[in-house]
Parts: C-alpha cells; structure tokens; sequence
C-alpha cells in the first residue's frame, strides 16, 4: 500500500513502476539503516576498536532477533501470504538446529555446506507435515500441525538419542573459514611432541595430524588443552579418521582456547617409532558473539529480501489467491494443493536456517528451545507485527522481545508491590509467577483489539500519509 510515489513525482518507465524501492530517499534510508546495524558491533564493548559506545547486550539482542526474524518470516510466507495455519513451526526449527549440529559434529560438514543442508532437509519434512493441506484447513490444519510439534522433538529425545544427546545438552562446533594459511610438520612422533601457543579469538589455530599408511595396530593420537586434560575423540571441535577396519589414522582439531596446546604420539611396543605429518593453520573463526553477528544479520536482510520479492512473482500472487479465495483460484486453473506445498516448503526452509544459526550462535542445544510455547510465541510475533506484510516479522519480533526483555523487567518490581495489595486474597508468590504471561497476553489482546492488523500495516499507513502531505486523500 505504501510503495507509491509522493505528491508529484510519477514513474516514466516498467523499471520505476516495479521497483521495490520507488525513490532515491527510500533506497537511501535503507541503506544507511543497514550501514548502521553492520557498524553496532564495531562500536560494543567488546568490539575490535574498543569505542565503548553500544552495549555488548544490544549487539546479542539484534543478533537473536535477526534470528526469530527468519523463522516468523517464513511462518509470514504460509499464514499471512498463503492462509495456512501452522502450530509446529518451532518443530521446523528443531530439525534445521540438530541437523546442522549432527552433519557438522558427526560427518565433518562445515557450517557453511550444513545450513543449506539443513535447511533442505527441513524443507522436506515441511512437505510431509503440509500433505493434510490437501483435505483440511483452517481450525483442523492447524491440529495437524500441531501433531508436528510433538511427533519431531520426541523423536529427537527418544529414537535419535545418540545422535542429538536426548534431554542433554548437545555442543555445536563454531564456524570458521580457513584454514586461509598453513605449515606443515613432519617431526611428530612418540619423542617429539608438538607444543604451541594459541588462543586469539577470530584466527584460530587448526592441527591436522595424519599418520602414513601403514600395515597393524596405529599408535595413538594424545592431544593436551591449556587446562592439562586430554582432548577425548568425541571433542565437538574434533573431527577423526579411521580407515575401514576402524583404526585411527588421523585427526584434526581447532584450538580455540587460550593457552599452550600439546600434541604427541602414545605408542607402546607394538607402534614404536612411529612419525605423523602435522600441519598447522590459521582459521577464521566465528566463535563470538561479534563474528557471527555478520554471518547472522546480512543473511536475515538477504532472506527478508528474497522473501519479499517472492511475493512479487507467480508463485507469490497465487499464494494470495488462494488465502483470499481457495476455490475462486482453484476455478482460476491454480494448482492450490501445489502452491499449499510450496509455502508448507518456503516456510520450513526457513524455519531450518533459523535453527542452523541459532545452534551455531549458542553452541549449544537443547530441546527446551523449541517447545510448544515458543511455536505460539513465534505466532504471537506474527499477529503482533503483522500477517502479511513484509516488515510484519521485523516488527512483531522487535517489539515481543524488548517487551520481554526491557518493558516487563522494568515494570515487574512495580508490578510486584502492587498487585498483592489489589489482590490481597491471591498468594503473592503465584501473582509474581504471573506477571510475564499476564503482561505477554494482555499486549496481543491489545493489539488483537485495537490493531488486528498490525504494527506493519500502521506503518504503511503512516508512509503513506507522509508521502501524500499536505493532501488528506
């Protein structure tokens, strides 16, 4: 509604009519609104030139609503766009976070081939928990969804538990780059250990140790941490070798702690005299909260982007037709089954990049996060913000988060000193375990009452009015 030109300025060619951006000023803005969230980490706390200007919480902040903007958005793309309710969308999550996880710790993936990976794969149970589309909608979709939500996280609890861990925590290796330069070290061997210094946090060091081919028993490979305590091989920053009888041939390892590192060869009297080629190498690291805000915001304004012109396509403008009118499209020759998939699919892809980048900003997880509650939170963001417009994800994830982390504990003690006296026949225990819940529902019934539209379309509204001043039609 708001992508008109002002008072005065019209469009001379197909280009400028199409364009998402349709002024200098607008592409401007947004640019600048993109050059300032790329520059926040430089100006941390903990940032590289040590300006103190912005608070390491913040920079944290925009990173985890960066985060939960992809997943809402995909979550945009089949409520808002295609009408299809979804209560499992925190499930979706769940497999993009511990099928990147379990592709980078069990089968050496990088971050950087696990998150299309994972993403794919969460596609694709997305189109199978999609195919009841086919034959309900509306309040009985939204239940078969809901199966989805139960289905996936007790099969990562209970069947794959050797995999994911089950109710532990589960380590996620961080991403790196590299390694960009390297040496190599032919000297290793039972007499000879390898000791180094390591410890910077953005260009690790990476050891490779890899033993000839040979005929019997390997030796065995003893890595040391800064702390004095053997790396077992199960290490998440760990990946090992082995040939086809099961044998250790070889290992590599990223040392990302500070400290002095010690590799050697343990042999006994059967692997004596035994060398292995060491190499060593520096990586780019994104193990902190600063590197991988660069991995995680560019992409959130790239999937927000591509997001938005998808609703601009063929694919897009039958997507709205069938949430306005399924038969009328269906009467229209749109394949709606077809169309129903592929949003069930876009939604789901995003969802598991959501996940992947959320397991490897925390490098850790557990099934707690992605529980029934946050799939209704994440709708809540949806509402909030508002289905069915581009910015809805940005904004109803922006607001539910500073409410939740600034407004509600700002006003909780407040709250807490005045509710048991208006309320002296509740225990004062079970109002200050309210107080979150409360202020959560009562800011959706606002919105649902006063702006069922949403925050995004209030903002349409006021693009629109300013662009149109000083005329009121």
């Amino acid at each position: 509604m708001a992508n008109i030109n002002p008072a005065g300025v019209f469009d001379t060619t197909y280009e400028e009519d199409m364009a998402i951006d349709r002024t200098r000023r607008d592409k401007l803005w947004k640019n600048l609104a993109f050059l300032a969230l790329l520059l926040a980490p430089l100006l941390s706390v903990s940032g590289p030139l040590g300006l103190k200007l912005i608070s390491d919480q913040y920079v944290s902040l925009i990173a985890r609503v960066s985060i939960f903007v992809i997943a809402v958005q995909g979550l945009n793309l089949l409520v808002g766009y295609t009408g299809q309710m979804s209560l499992g969308h925190a499930a979706f999550m769940a497999i993009g976070a511990y099928g990147s996880a379990i592709l980078a710790r069990e089968l050496g993936f990088s971050f950087w081939t696990a998150l299309p990976a994972s993403a794919l794969l969460t596609g694709l149970i997305g189109l199978v928990f999609g195919l009841p589309s086919l034959r309900v909608k509306g309040f009985y979709l939204a239940m078969a969804t809901l199966a989805a939500q139960f289905i996936i996280p007790w099969a990562l609890r209970y069947p794959l538990e050797d995999l994911t861990g089950g109710t532990r925590p589960l380590s996620v290796p961080a991403p790196i780059i590299g390694p960009l330069t390297s040496y190599a070290e032919d000297n290793l061997s039972d007499e000879s250990p390898l000791l180094f210094e390591a410890g910077d946090p953005y260009f690790v060091d990476v050891i490779s140790v890899h033993f000839a081919e040979i005929e019997g028993v390997y030796p065995t490979i003893e890595l040391v941490n800064p702390k004095g305590d053997a790396v077992p091989a199960g290490d998440v920053n760990m990946t090992v070798y082995k040939d086809d009888a099961g044998e250790v041939t070889g290992l590599s390892f990223i040392a990302s702690k500070a400290g002095e590192y010690r590799v050697a060869i343990v042999a006994d009297d059967s692997t004596a005299n035994f060398t292995a080629q060491v190499r060593r190498g520096k990586a780019l690291s994104f193990a902190t909260d600063i590197a991988m805000y660069y991995i995680i915001v560019p992409l959130a304004v790239l999937l927000m982007l591509l997001a938005r012109n998808i609703i601009r396509t063929r694919t897009g403008r039958a997507f709205i037709s069938v949430r306005d009118n399924d038969l009328a499209a269906e009467l229209l020759g749109i394949n709606v089954f077809t169309y129903k998939l592929r949003a069930f699919f876009l939604s789901a892809v995003y969802a598991g990049i959501a996940g992947c980048l959320l397991a490897f900003e925390r490098n850790s997880l557990s099934l707690d996060m992605f529980q029934l509650d946050t799939s209704i939170e994440m709708l809540a963001m949806l509402i909030i913000g508002g289905a069915g417009f581009p910015l809805g994800a940005m904004f109803g994830v922006t607001f539910i988060r500073l409410l939740q982390e600034a407004a509600i504990p700002a006003l909780r003690p407040w709250l807490s000193d005045l509710l048991p006296q208006l309320f002296p026949f509740i225990d004062a225990v079970n109002i200050t375990s309210a107080i979150n819940p409360i202020l959560f529902g009562g800011a959706l019934i606002i919105f649902l009452v006063l702006e069922p539209r949403g925050i995004a379309h209030r903002w349409e509204v006021f693009k629109v009015a300013w662009k149109i001043r000083p005329y009121s039609y």
